[in-house]
């Protein structure tokens, strides 16, 4: 049962029920202050054996000797202060032996820091390397997002103790006053809403594909979608045929992140959509086409609105990724399923297909909105930066290496790039989603394989400018598609832009730079890109060797409402049709 007297109650009280319905049957407790919320919660815990223990040296060897015996991870709890040094040691040795801890430091709240406030020291990564997963939970607050990302957070963090190799995981835990259980009515608001069985219902052990073989049968008759996001490893010829025969068996749309290199094998896919940003702008038309279920492969596409359409529409969500890191921003009920594709397809039988009917209403909004946005590209200025990546969808030879540069190009890409049969080949820094080494990354890329391209802002660009050094090492081909618009695009699209000053000198940071007399200090080829015609030519061969620089002049201010009419419009036409 959770316990609404607080926030501080109710917070550990759904990290504790979460714990326990993740598998943890035991806790050791060093007694403290701080960690009261979590006590507490501990002590009320049936499911779970708390076994307080004084000295947190001796506590911190004892919780390793019952996770060495159990093999599953076991909850070490102290509170702020040097109570979690003292566990370094058995921290040290669980690292080093592949023993699962979850250890949960609890802390003063941030405010409360550097400030000579009690019992307080810097805990942050208190552990340094010998942890498989370090993360500072946010400070406790009675909303349903937040205890979300709370549950969420520790599914993660219950895998990282195993997964992909047992070792201990640090959850550092501030809390702000009062600490022990008092009524004080903040929480009391969410008792009434907060339904506890449909909010544990998606929480137990993270799955692997392997485990499914014989365990799954895989719910394809309902209202589902298949979501592909950026493919950091790339997705083979093997990969996009087993996508699309799963595809075929389920009868669902697959919604397709330009990155993730779908888009370019369209003829492989009958209910590709591509258009899903725009189409789900339009609140009537996105819940027409709420699913009840996403596949989601690799990871979630760039566009915000379609994130805050799942999210809105809160459906079950299986997430299949071979990496380790928690890939599930939206806080959803979200299955993790770590394995390979190939292995989470092979393992699953399909129930039935989805309804025609559903599929086809996706088919309708992805022509009408693909519709409208055609027309409206086709009456933009010639200079229009979303003309660029569909002209480079169009006309670049086949199997191209693109590196696409984070804030508008990566979102241009998924907004306008359309399905082709020239697969070219996507690459990115969509890790921390930075401009840092961007030239240097794609410079890397292109070096020593077939001509490559580099799709870039002009602040991205010289923000790597230093890059161009690696020029006389460099063996391949890299063109250098260079949207200047004189400052950063991707702030004219947020609010801040309607804060003029400080926001063109602070946020849009316009520059002075001569991409020109940059180019020939460097022996770089540059050419200023005089038409469609002119920079269609230069992009259908592309050069066997060198780096050059094809420069397309922009207004980004005049791009960003155009943007925004082209999208208002294409969403009332998708609207329309489903």
């Amino acid at each position: 049962m959770l316990d609404f007297r607080n926030t501080n109650s109710l917070w550990g009280s759904v990290l504790v029920e979460t714990l326990h319905r993740l598998g943890v049957t035991h806790a050791v407790i060093s007694p403290g202050s701080r960690s009261t919320p979590l006590t507490m919660a501990f002590a009320r815990q049936a499911g779970i054996e708390s076994i307080p223990v004084l000295d947190e040296r001796s506590a911190a060897f004892f919780a390793l000797g019952l996770a060495k015996r159990h093999r599953r991870p076991v909850v070490l709890l102290c509170t702020s202060g040097t109570a979690g040094a003292n566990y370094y040691p058995a921290v040290i040795e669980a690292q080093e032996s592949g023993v699962p801890l979850l250890i949960l430091t609890a802390d003063r709240p941030p405010e409360m820091r550097e400030c000579r406030s009690g019992q307080t020291i810097d805990q942050q990564k208190l552990y340094g390397s010998h942890v498989n997963f370090y993360h500072e939970l946010a400070v406790p607050v009675a909303s349903l997002p937040m205890l979300r990302y709370l549950r969420q957070t520790l599914v993660h963090a219950v895998e990282r103790t195993q997964f992909p190799v047992s070792g201990p995981v640090q959850l550092n835990a501030p809390f702000r006053d009062p600490l022990p259980p008092i009524e004080d009515g903040s929480a009391a608001a969410l008792k009434a809403t907060l339904d506890e069985a449909e909010f544990f219902s998606g929480v137990q052990p993270p799955l692997r594909a392997s485990a499914l073989l014989e365990s799954l049968d895989f719910p394809g008759a309902s209202r589902g979608i298949i979501v592909v996001g950026p493919c950091e490893e790339g997705l083979s010829p093997v990969d996009i045929g087993v996508i699309a025969g799963f595809a075929r068996d389920t009868g669902w749309p697959v919604l397709a992140d330009t990155l993730s290199g779908l888009r370019g094998d369209a003829g492989h896919f009958s209910n590709l959509i591509t258009r899903y940003d725009a189409i789900v702008r339009s609140a009537a038309g996105g819940a027409k086409l709420k699913p009840d279920l996403v596949l989601c492969l690799g990871g979630w596409p760039t566009s915000k609105p379609l994130r805050a359409w799942l999210e809105a529409c809160a459906p079950e969500i299986w997430l299949v990724t071979a990496r380790a890191q928690n890939l599930d921003a939206l806080h959803l009920t979200t299955h993790h399923v770590r394995g390979g594709l190939r292995a989470f397809v092979g393992s699953v039988v399909v129930e039935g297909k989805g309804p025609a009917d559903y599929a086809e209403a996706w088919r309708r909004a992805e022509a009408a909105a693909g519709t409208s946005l055609a027309r409206a590209l086709a009456k933009a200025p010639e200079n229009f930066e979303g003309q660029t990546t569909v002209r480079l969808a169009q006309h670049l030879p086949k199997l191209t290496p693109v590196f696409v540069a984070n804030s508008m190009p990566a979102r241009d890409v998924e907004y306008f790039w359309p399905g082709t049969d020239r697969a070219p080949q996507f690459f990115f820094n969509r890790g921390a989603n930075g401009i840092d080494g961007t030239l240097s990354t794609a410079l890397g890329v292109a070096h020593g394989h077939r001509p490559a391209v580099l799709l870039t802002g002009d602040l991205a660009l010289l923000h790597d400018a230093n890059g161009f050094l690696l020029g006389p090492k460099f063996k391949g081909s890299l063109t250098i598609v260079l949207i200047n618009n004189n400052g950063g695009g991707i702030f004219e699209h947020l609010p801040v832009a309607s804060f003029n000053p400080p926001f063109e000198e602070f946020f849009a940071t316009p520059q002075t730079v001569d991409f020109k007399k940059l180019c020939a200090a460097h022996g770089v080829g540059y050419t200023l890109v005089r038409d469609r015609e002119h920079f269609t030519g230069l992009i259908a061969k592309l050069p066997k060797s060198g780096i050059r620089v094809l420069e397309l002049r922009t207004d980004r201010k005049k791009d960003a409402a155009l943007r925004k009419k082209i999208f208002a419009e294409a969403a009332k036409v998708a609207e329309r049709v489903v």
